[in-house]
């Protein structure tokens, strides 16, 4: 008979096994030994495998360890320890995009997705693919799997659509526990910014509410938890979908998880981007000879008062307890299907929806900081910093180390926004762990997924309607050994994001990243061997740089990518239509929105007139 099992209020303080070691691995596949490190896509009872698809929001590259991380991540390094790691993954540099094109296979230009609501010009807005949610055009990985005979289930972020038919309730979810913003507070219901009235959270589609002990990444595993518990006895195989809240602003963690990391970011980001560039290498993330640049947002570690050191260090040791925070509640997830006897027959993906963050206050001690802080209702003081009640961030200083020894971060389209994590885990394989350099696109997780599953890929018409068809790429080939990539020299990918490009092929990346942080020109890099982006190849290999260009504007017209308007920022979006918003409100939020947001509007100047 299966065990029941229960979620208690407390169970993220009960003890669970966390042993990263394999162990032994029941009903073991006899494989050729030419696929010793790879997985098998094939169940030891040849019935269909469960998924779990574990999500991070604006993780960087080198912030779990078996990325390099000085981050505890036990149930990660596990996971990585019995699959295959991705050193050459690439996201949308912000999240909807990424979510849009994780959950369907499709490019998010024509997903209806070309960026987050929060940055469309209401000019953008009125062409159909620029609505910022998911469009009725495509077919989400969940409705596949349903119609197919497995359970699904979400417990996270959404921020795909918010309206009753945009809803995951009504996009393949079976059971949901959904935030449908682009973010919200970890410790309690209320939003992170005044954009919102109120952090909008539903339960299978209805409006809801969260309980007092709430803390995000614990509440999630919990309604996973029960949410697969609930229908596991019926014989059918699942799908769980958790896209977790960190480490998204406000970044905040318990104590215990940030006491971990009290002093060990004391000699600033410089420091910790080399460290973890050096680990970058001897893991083989990246080669020996790749270079690093110093981004100009950095600031210069040695100038800061020992005050500002304190702080920009407590700043680190939250981000970096949310992270492990998160791993454990992961590993309490590992526990629970191992003692329900389903572990064997699951596979595991996690990654991130974009690079590291890096919108925090450049100065979190100045008076505007501190008064965006109040002004939200939240508190800044470093005591209590990362707690109920605090708002936290990273500065781009620390987003650089958390990308390292990439470049750029969040929102640009150089390698630190757009490379980022991925492991595939799962199902029985050998002892040594694997490890591909291969290029692989967000796209390709959806038609992955499938294939794990056994489920074809929709054609021209799904569910009465026309849909898309997908362009990801089965990443299956990778994951048993037969191939060392999907795609070939010829093939491209193309990515766009408010004017900010990027042009992938073959060994090469095609990049142009707009100002502040970039200087608006294109250029070339062979990323397998610089994935730093150091060395310019658009002056020596002018004809390459030619043909890519071309690309780019090819991809452009397949895909629907419209204009900048006249003097368009991102910032400058965000801000208007954050005061588009509140004229819709009363005078009181109104006001609180011009004070919330000014502090960011200044950082922004100063960060351009820097640059």
């Amino acid at each position: 008979m299966r065990k029941r099992f229960r979620v208690s209020p407390g169970a993220s303080d009960q003890p669970f096994a966390r042993s990263a070691g394999l162990g032994v691995l029941k009903h073991l596949l006899l494989l050729p030994l030419m696929f010793a490190s790879a997985i098998a896509l094939a169940t030891p009872d040849g019935g269909r495998p469960n998924i779990v698809f574990l999500l991070a929001d604006d993780l960087g590259y080198t912030d779990i360890a078996p990325y390099g991380a000085e981050v505890n991540t036990p149930s990660l390094s596990a996971l990585a320890e019995r699959g295959i790691r991705f050193t050459n993954y690439h996201t949308a540099a912000n999240c909807a995009p990424a979510r849009a094109m994780l959950l369907t296979g499709v490019n998010n230009h024509l997903a209806g997705v070309p960026n987050i609501p929060e940055m469309l010009a209401p000019e953008q807005r009125r062409h159909p693919n620029y609505q910022g949610v998911l469009g009725s055009n495509v077919v989400t990985v969940a409705t596949l799997l349903e119609s197919a005979g497995y359970n699904t289930y979400m417990a996270g972020k959404w921020h795909l659509g918010s309206a009753p038919d945009k809803r995951p309730s009504r996009r393949g979810f079976k059971r949901t526990f959904a935030l449908m913003d682009s973010g919200a507070d970890n410790w309690e219901q209320r939003p992170y910014l005044p954009i919102y009235r109120a952090a909008n959270w539903f339960a299978d589609g209805e409006r809801t509410s969260l309980p007092e002990d709430f803390y995000s990444s614990e509440f999630l595993v919990n309604r996973a938890i029960e949410f697969i518990d609930s229908n596991l006895s019926d014989g059918k195989p699942f799908f769980a979908y958790l896209p977790f809240q960190a480490v998204h602003i406000p970044v905040q963690a318990p104590q215990d998880f940030i006491d971990r990391y009290m002093g060990v970011y004391d000699e600033g980001w410089d420091a910790l981007r080399e460290s973890r560039r050096q680990r970058a290498i001897e893991i083989g993330l990246v080669p020996a000879s790749a270079g690093m640049k110093r981004m100009a947002s950095t600031q210069d570690w040695a100038s800061l008062t020992a005050e500002r050191k304190r702080y920009e260090a407590k700043r680190m040791a939250v981000y970096a307890g949310m992270i492990e925070a998160m791993d454990y509640h992961i590993g309490r997830l590992i526990e629970y299907l191992k003692t329900q006897g389903v572990y064997d027959n699951t596979v595991f993906i996690f990654t991130s929806d974009n690079g590291a963050e890096a919108s925090g206050p450049i100065d979190p001690l100045s008076f505007a900081s501190r008064r965006a802080s109040s002004n939200l209702g939240y508190h800044s003081d470093i005591e209590r910093l990362g707690l109920k009640g605090s708002y936290n961030s990273i500065s781009p200083s620390f987003a650089s180390a958390a990308a390292s020894p990439l470049s750029y971060y969040k929102f640009y389209a150089g390698e630190g926004g757009l490379r980022v994590p991925l492991i595939v885990s799962g199902l029985p394989i050998v002892a040594s762990p694997a490890l591909t350099n291969a290029f692989v696109w967000a796209t390709d997780i959806t038609p992955t997924i499938l294939s794990i599953a056994g489920v074809e890929r929709p054609g021209s018409r799904f569910g009465g309607r026309p849909v898309l068809p997908m362009s990801g790429r089965d990443l299956s080939p990778l994951i048993r050994g037969e191939a060392d990539h999907v795609y070939s020299d010829e093939d491209a990918v193309g990515y766009e994001l408010t004017g900010h490009v990027a042009f992938f092929q073959g060994e090469y990346k095609l990049v142009r990243n707009r100002p502040p942080g970039g200087d608006g020109e294109w250029h070339v890099y062979n990323i397998a061997s610089d994935p730093g982006e150091v060395i310019d190849l658009k002056d020596s290999e002018p004809a390459r740089f030619q043909q890519m260009v071309s690309g780019y504007e090819q991809f452009a017209r397949d895909n629907g990518v419209m204009p900048l308007p006249q003097g368009y920022t991102q910032s400058g979006q965000i801000l208007s239509n954050f005061l588009a918003a509140s004229l819709r409100l009363d005078i009181v939020v109104m006001l609180l929105t011009l004070l919330v947001l000014l502090p960011f509007v200044v950082a922004h100047r100063l960060k351009k007139s820097s640059d």
